[in-house]
């Protein structure tokens, strides 16, 4: 694949990824503030924090598909000249976000204690995650709202919106969490408070845009069946691949666990590494699902494989500049997150298998935001649960076998490639690029 320097699809790429990076860091900023102002009230409020705030990113990972389901549904009835149908898609979005919201906020007030328990929480710490976890699931109705009207917004291309919204809650989220923490004497309910009334006005922030877009397109507001079961059917797609996904990777963290303390906080280091790089990367996966959307929609299956490949340019040249990057600081890098020589020494060895998965890393996160785009669900599915179980017994064989930290890195490295070798056949068939306003099934 010849790769030229400039491409008209640049200008596109670079104004849908550049924003979105900002936007993805919206629910992390939350709990990087929270853990700064809660890490001064002691300890045990620190490790409650901890336990909760896992289990909260942990259900905004895996219903992140209402943001990507709305976005390639949105971005082909735009590319297609569907405008009111775009905004009417969005109500419909709102109104299954806000039912799995309200559905998710009462299964966690039932499940919070089993679920602590489960994390294993020491009892000093427990009181003070179930005070967070309870008070935070008032704010999950919020947040699913917050990922379908970001999914809209870029299905319309707009991802410039989401960032400002996202910079604005985490500034709003800062100031009234200093007020009730420290000014109100709240303590760790004032924090958990705090990020439930930024998700609150953020999500009425994108409530009213949708509102505003319906107006102008004389859209109901009413809740459709049809429009939802269809909306139902992508979201199952999407939440089985990444139910894999988090399941895999929740898997790492277990083996990792096992193998022993030293090993454990060396694979967390490597893994936060991981996971930054992995925002970044997916700011260009963002770009694909709303780029290649439109364009499909618009009938031009060769403009979409075109950008397709372009974002895979993009996206592997930012690869091997962050596997470059991270190789050559490696010995540096872990004494951000740790003053332990031994953990130390052993997550710059890991940082070996972070750095030289990059460029697969990028592929895959590129390949994956063009399928999102195209509609093609149900393969993508298939593919990481194929992944998954590729994975997961070599995991277990790991740790069955004592192999150590390095062959669950190796494993890690299977469960990539696998995904890759899946999700580049499926891009170069070329049977994902259906063209018309209705998402490929």
């Amino acid at each position: 694949m010849a790769v030229s320097l400039r491409s008209p699809f640049d200008r596109d790429i670079a104004r849908l990824a550049v924003p979105a990076v900002g936007a993805l860091a919206a629910e992390p900023v939350y709990v990087l503030t929270d853990t700064a102002i809660v890490g001064r009230l002691g300890t045990p409020q620190l490790g409650g924090l901890a336990v909760a705030a896992t289990l909260v990113l942990t259900g905004y990972s895996v219903f992140i598909f209402l943001a990507y389901g709305t976005t390639g549904t949105v971005a082909r009835l735009l590319g297609a000249g569907q405008v009111d149908r775009a905004a009417a898609q969005g109500v419909q979005a709102l109104w299954l976000a806000a039912g799995v919201g309200v559905s998710l906020a009462a299964l966690g007030l039932v499940l919070a204690e089993p679920a602590v328990a489960l994390m294993g929480a020491d009892p000093e710490v427990t009181p003070f995650a179930l005070t967070y976890l309870r008070i935070s699931m008032a704010g999950v109705p919020s947040l699913m709202l917050v990922l379908a009207g970001t999914g809209y917004l870029r299905g319309l291309q707009d991802t410039r919106t989401p960032l400002v919204v996202a910079v604005g809650s985490a500034v709003a989220n800062l100031l009234v969490e200093l007020v009730l923490v420290f000014g109100l004497d709240l303590g760790i309910a004032g924090s958990a408070w705090s990020t439930v009334l930024a998700q609150t006005g953020a999500a009425a922030v994108y409530v009213s845009i949708v509102a505003r877009h319906v107006r102008g397109a004389a859209v109901s507001v009413r809740p459709d069946r049809a429009a939802l079961r269809a909306l139902a059917a992508v979201s199952r797609d999407l939440f089985v691949r990444t139910a894999a996904l988090r399941a895999s990777l929740l898997v790492a963290t277990a083996v990792a666990a096992r193998t022993g303390v030293v090993e454990l906080g060396a694979h967390q280091v490597a893994f936060e590494l991981w996971s930054f790089l992995a925002l970044v990367l997916d700011a260009i996966a963002i770009a694909g699902q709303a780029l290649v959307g439109r364009l499909l929609g618009a009938g031009d299956a060769d403009g979409a494989r075109s950008a397709s490949r372009r974002m895979v340019e993009w996206g592997v040249a930012a690869g091997l500049a962050f596997g470059l990057a991270v190789l050559a600081l490696a010995g540096a890098l872990p004494r951000l997150f740790s003053d332990d020589e031994q953990v130390v020494g052993v997550a710059a060895s890991l940082l070996v298998w972070v750095a030289v998965l990059q460029p697969v890393n990028a592929m895959v996160f590129v390949l994956d935001g063009v399928l999102i785009g195209a509609g093609d669900l149900r393969y993508l599915a298939w593919a990481m649960t194929l992944a998954a179980l590729a994975f997961v017994p070599v995991a277990v064989g790991v740790r069955l076998l004592d192999l150590g930290i390095h062959w669950l890195w190796a494993a890690i490295s299977l469960l990539m490639v696998v995904r890759l070798v899946s999700l580049g056949r499926r891009w170069r068939g070329g049977a994902w690029a259906v063209v018309g306003a209705e998402l490929a099934r």
